[in-house]
């Protein structure tokens, strides 16, 4: 069993609800154990059988079929989940700023993306690995800010997601926890 951080992406904006219970009423029968859900954004840690591939597409098929939307997620081991937090070189917490990281299931998107961000200027950023880019954005600002207008095209959605910094520690702790149980 490998424990996964689970990213879903645009729930609980733009007119896509979902409660966390009826959540995880909804994974109950598929191959998944130790199912948490983390705040309202969609954040779920989770063991299972299933490869990294597996996971995404079962959970997608779930969310499909008992939610009736156009579901995509991101899914991390809860290891590279560690490493990408330990890896971010931007604080947590800052006054002016507020560290985020942009997640993807398709690398060749986020090569695009920070292509656009580093012609266009004016973001902070560092590639982590190919499923992950940290960001900064001034505090107050982040739809507003350069990174964040261009990864809000509507291309990206099924692709990528942006957590902030303290929701992935947040995550991260939460899935070393389950880790910790298996």
């Amino acid at each position: 069993m490998t424990s996964y951080a689970v990213f879903l992406r645009g729930i609980n904006v733009g007119g896509v609800t979902i409660k966390m219970a009826d959540l995880r009423n909804a994974l109950a029968p598929r191959p998944f154990t130790g199912v948490k859900t983390l705040l309202a954004s969609g954040n779920v840690v989770l063991t299972s059988s299933l490869d990294q591939a597996g996971v995404k597409d079962e959970f997608e098929s779930c969310l499909r079929a008992a939610f009736g939307y156009d579901a995509w997620v991101v899914v991390l081991t809860a290891a590279r989940v560690a490493e990408l937090a330990a890896a971010c070189p931007y604080p947590a917490d800052d006054a002016s700023t507020h560290t985020y990281m942009t997640l993807t299931s398709a690398p060749e998107t986020l090569d695009e993306l920070q292509a656009a961000a580093t012609a266009a200027g004016g973001t902070d950023l560092t590639r982590l690995g190919p499923e992950a880019l940290a960001w900064l954005a001034p505090a107050g600002g982040t739809l507003d800010s350069p990174f964040g207008r261009i990864s809000a095209k509507p291309k990206y959605k099924a692709f990528t997601t942006t957590r902030n910094l303290r929701t992935l520690v947040k995550v991260r702790d939460a899935a070393a926890a389950l880790e910790g149980l298996q």
